[in-house]
């Protein structure tokens, strides 16, 4: 029983990695898009970047989430899938038992509560080196350590420091309000259609869906979470790039409303788009990877152990 609860957080960190790598160039174009200034569409957001800094600017700072989103999502599918495991035990005795709804929800709700108090940190720097080479906007001379254009954190080590001890722990979890209110519902709405689609598909539940089934249910479920979670990502993404030169939001209701003044409704879907079509891949390589390692490790088992 020990191992089977370990190997979904080996699992879940093998999908991590696959979803970063096939994420990370959207990923930054949606930061860019969301908290940077002077886009306008997505595709002239892809050609600037790509006409400014090439092939390796849509790669900015994926060493960070690519080591720490590969933990993340570790935590986040053992979380969710040990929580589900123990709900089906409590309830029914036997937690293989396939779940409930309730139990999918509460799974997700756990599992976002848990992915907040770890990715909020991670987000934050993320966020902060993909934002720290955009020009600055309203700042006056004075306010700037750095000018603008040049980078303000020299990696994602320099920047965790350089927070911390500017603005303690607090600013670490900057945007930690926005993000739980984003996460809690978006893995309802994550593994919820995950669980639906992929029992769905496959004819005999979602014992062992085959690769297609788990690709064509990741992504859907993707789409579904991240179009949903946006209006709140852009809130969160504000947050966290706050504070790159100087803060300009004192909380996630203070920067809902000083957004929504100056820019009007439409603000809250900036990035809907990439979020949408970045959600169908990233969520697929998540669920392949997590789907296929867990099969290979069980398949391990059943050998050493026949």
């Amino acid at each position: 029983m020990g191992s089977l609860q370990l190997q979904d957080f080996a699992a879940g960190w093998v999908g991590g990695a696959a979803s970063v790598v096939v994420g990370h160039p959207l990923d930054t174009i949606k930061t860019r898009l969301q908290a940077g200034q002077g886009y306008g569409n997505t595709l002239n957001c892809v050609l600037t970047v790509y006409r400014n800094e090439s092939v390796a600017g849509f790669f900015k700072g994926m060493s960070f989430p690519l080591a720490s989103i590969a933990v993340y999502s570790s935590v986040v599918f053992g979380v969710f899938s040990n929580t589900q495991r123990l709900l089906s035990q409590l309830r029914h005795g036997d937690p293989a038992r396939a779940p409930a709804l309730a139990d999918v929800a509460l799974a997700s709700v756990v599992a976002g509560f848990v992915s907040v108090g770890i990715g909020s940190p991670v987000d934050l720097v993320k966020i902060r080196l993909q934002m720290q080479t955009q020009p600055y906007i309203k700042a006056n001379i004075k306010l700037q350590p750095a000018v603008p254009g040049f980078p303000v954190y020299r990696g994602p080590i320099h920047c965790f420091r350089t927070v911390l001890k500017k603005e303690g722990i607090a600013g670490m979890y900057r945007g930690a309000g926005a993000m739980l209110l984003r996460d809690v519902p978006g893995y309802c709405l994550y593994f919820i259609p995950y669980t639906f689609f992929c029992g769905w598909i496959t004819p005999d539940g979602c014992i062992s869906p085959n690769p297609s089934s788990v690709w064509l249910a990741g992504g859907v479920a993707g789409v579904i979470s991240w179009g949903t979670a946006t209006p709140m990502d852009v809130v969160k993404s504000r947050l966290q790039a706050d504070g790159v030169y100087l803060n300009k939001y004192k909380g996630t209701l203070d920067c809902i409303l000083q957004s929504y003044q100056n820019e009007g409704l439409k603000v809250f879907f900036r990035g809907i788009t990439v979020n949408a079509v970045r959600g169908f891949p990233v969520s697929s390589a998540m669920f392949l990877g997590y789907e296929l390692s867990l099969k290979a490790m069980k398949r391990d088992q059943t050998e050493t152990n026949p």
